[in-house]
């Protein structure tokens, strides 16, 4: 069974930095799309903020290009969302994500629980 565990959420004062870590169980993630979305209590959809394929391809949504970096260790099945510069508007819960092919479609793929991430001005 697929098991997507993240951690690693907080609070946080603007311009700080967190690192999120999700844990991924039951099967060897290596081979996978891997990504992290949020989304804000408001927001009807999560949206997506980084993604990182099989060959360690990432890329970003522009509102955190040059302040998140997404990485993964294939030995630990452990993927990381590297959070800088933290704005008040990086508030959400931080969901993982895991799809077999990239882009990741999110009625598909399978998910974590989710990290709240809190960010003051």
């Amino acid at each position: 069974q697929v098991q997507l565990v993240e951690s690693g959420g907080g609070s946080v004062q603007a311009g700080g930095s967190l690192r999120l870590s999700c844990t991924v169980s039951g099967y060897d993630m290596k081979r996978d799309c891997l990504g992290w979305f949020r989304q804000v209590p408001s927001g009807n959809e999560r949206e997506g903020v980084a993604q990182i394929k099989p060959d360690g391809t990432a890329a970003y949504a522009n509102a955190v290009k040059g302040r998140f970096t997404i990485s993964k260790d294939n030995a630990d099945n452990t993927l990381y969302l590297h959070m800088y510069e933290l704005q008040p508007e990086d508030t959400a819960t931080y969901y993982c994500a895991r799809y077999h092919t990239c882009p990741i479609i999110r009625s598909r793929a399978d998910w974590g629980q989710g990290t709240q991430v809190t960010v003051s001005s």
